[in-house]
């Protein structure tokens, strides 16, 4: 069982490489066009207050807080001809892509309360076909080979596929929706990208392929449990702070950039989004081709440790250019170093991941790529959901005024003033954060090699005594002791 695969047969070139990578597609562009736009759509379009429109993202992650442990569960104990990543992956395709339209189909009702309801609907709906989508795909790398190189090169072309859909998702939605408070205008945004995102996605279901393994013999009751016991592992505990630091620094930019180009800039009606989105996404895609090789050379923690300060440097240098008739130029400058560094930083998140279940493996003696891929999915929609409530609390506090705002009239210089400040500050940050934690993360590769090493070893596969500095590493990167290491009952909290 453990050495025949589902799907094509295993292959490991630059066409194998793109197949695998696009699904993220989907995952890159959706979460650009919802932060954009979703609290745009619900606050100019219907007039919702925005802290009331930031709210329904984090119900939405509230509610995955059930769906992705489950689904982690679900995802490890399954068996199919298809492979049990890959089978979820076609069905995730499907339903999410139908689900995303339903999110911007507009409903005839004009009581708040109603609308909001119907919001928060498809919003969970949206968000459970996500799930059944991205926790397999999260978990499918580690089943589909072990080499640590090979990993971060079809790591690095997912992220070039995450990129590819931010920056389409950044910039094609801009050239349909010149009101922003149009509501017909969202929709045929959603009808456009539903179809992308669901072949995309299932592209990736087809070009890929996945080792075939027993099912784990878990019960979705102790879900809940053996999801929480992956934050047992140090390693998986930095990497989450890597992640939300680094997407999230992300959120704001995309999620306050309509607002930002709007009321600081005063240029949303001369093009200045599209510009900026353009110059960030283009930037980034740039990035990969240079720091995919980068961390290939040195290590995955080393490209977040050059990347943050670039993106550092380049958002607070937005402080000197935050105003009505600044150089627009010196700006996409500014923002063309923030798309650089995100590059750098963004390329390691992915490429980490995929080492998180062999880190996992070590601690608990089980092989479980599904439930670490789906607490890893649930802190990172989590964290988005906090990311747009963060920024309609925020937008609302410096008085952003919603009814101003679908009437087509311009908010107060203050409100600007402080739109332009969040914007900045926010992410700055956060990029600080990412830093620091990247700083402390244990792992190259090293010390990956090490793991692999040693999981031969507990398996029977090499007969060789650890020596002392392997002991070492193998408690630093998972924060236990030597001798605990390999127990089931560490699946446990």
């Amino acid at each position: 069982m453990e050495n025949k695969t589902a799907g094509i047969k295993p292959g490991y070139g630059l066409g194998r490489q793109i197949t695998y990578g696009m699904a993220e597609f989907f995952n890159g562009g959706a979460f650009v066009i919802i932060g954009t736009y979703f609290t745009v759509f619900l606050s100019n379009a219907f007039g919702m207050p925005t802290a009331l429109a930031g709210s329904i993202p984090l119900v939405g992650k509230i509610w995955d807080a059930i769906t992705d442990p489950i689904m982690g569960n679900v995802t490890d104990r399954t068996e199919s001809k298809f492979g049990a990543k890959r089978f979820y992956i076609m069905l995730g395709a499907i339903i999410s892509a139908l689900t995303f339209l339903l999110l911007w189909t507009a409903i005839p009702a004009t009581n708040m309360a109603v609308i909001y309801f119907y919001y928060l609907c498809m919003f969970c709906l949206f968000s459970t076909g996500f799930t059944i989508l991205v926790v397999p795909y999260n978990g499918l790398l580690p089943d589909m080979m072990d080499d640590y190189k090979m990993r971060a090169k079809f790591s690095n072309m997912r992220m070039v596929w995450s990129t590819l859909g931010s920056m389409v998702s950044g910039l094609l939605p801009a050239m349909f929706i010149k009101e922003t408070n149009n509501k017909s205008q969202y929709f045929e945004v959603a009808v456009l990208f539903s179809v992308l995102f669901f072949i995309t996605s299932f592209v990736t279901f087809l070009g890929t392929w996945e080792k075939q393994k027993k099912a784990v013999k878990t019960k979705t009751k102790d879900a809940f449990s053996q999801a929480v016991s992956v934050y047992r592992s140090r390693a998986f505990r930095l990497f989450i702070g890597i992640y939300l630091t680094g997407q999230c620094a992300t959120d704001f930019v995309s999620g306050m950039a309509v607002y930002y180009v709007t009321e600081v800039l005063e240029g949303y009606k001369n093009g200045y989004f599209t510009y900026l989105m353009g110059v960030l996404l283009v930037t980034q895609l740039l990035g990969m081709a240079v720091f995919g090789p980068v961390m290939a050379a040195t290590s995955k923690r080393t490209t977040i440790l050059i990347g943050a300060p670039i993106r550092l440097a380049g958002t607070l240098g937005l402080l000197f250019f935050s105003y009505a008739g600044s150089p627009i130029v010196i700006v996409l400058l500014l923002t063309g170093l923030i798309g650089f560094g995100n590059a750098a930083t963004l390329t390691s998140i992915f490429a980490i991941m995929a080492d998180m279940a062999d880190v996992d493996e070590l601690i608990t003696s089980v092989s479980r790529p599904g439930t670490v891929g789906g607490m890893a999915t649930f802190a990172r929609k989590v964290s988005s959901g906090l990311s747009a409530w963060i920024i309609g609390v925020l937008v609302s506090f410096v008085g952003y005024d919603s009814k101003l705002a679908k009437l087509d009239i311009r908010q107060s210089a203050a409100t600007a003033k402080g739109i332009g400040i969040v914007y900045i500050l926010a992410p700055a940050i956060l990029i600080i954060l990412l830093f620091i934690i990247g700083y402390r993360f244990p792992i190259a590769k090293k010390e990956f090699d090490v793991i692999k090493k040693e999981i031969k070893r507990r398996k029977g596969e090499d007969s060789s005594v650890a020596t002392e500095e392997e002991v070492r590493i193998c408690e630093k990167v998972t924060g236990f002791k030597y001798d605990k290491l390999w127990n089931i009952d560490n699946t446990k909290i």
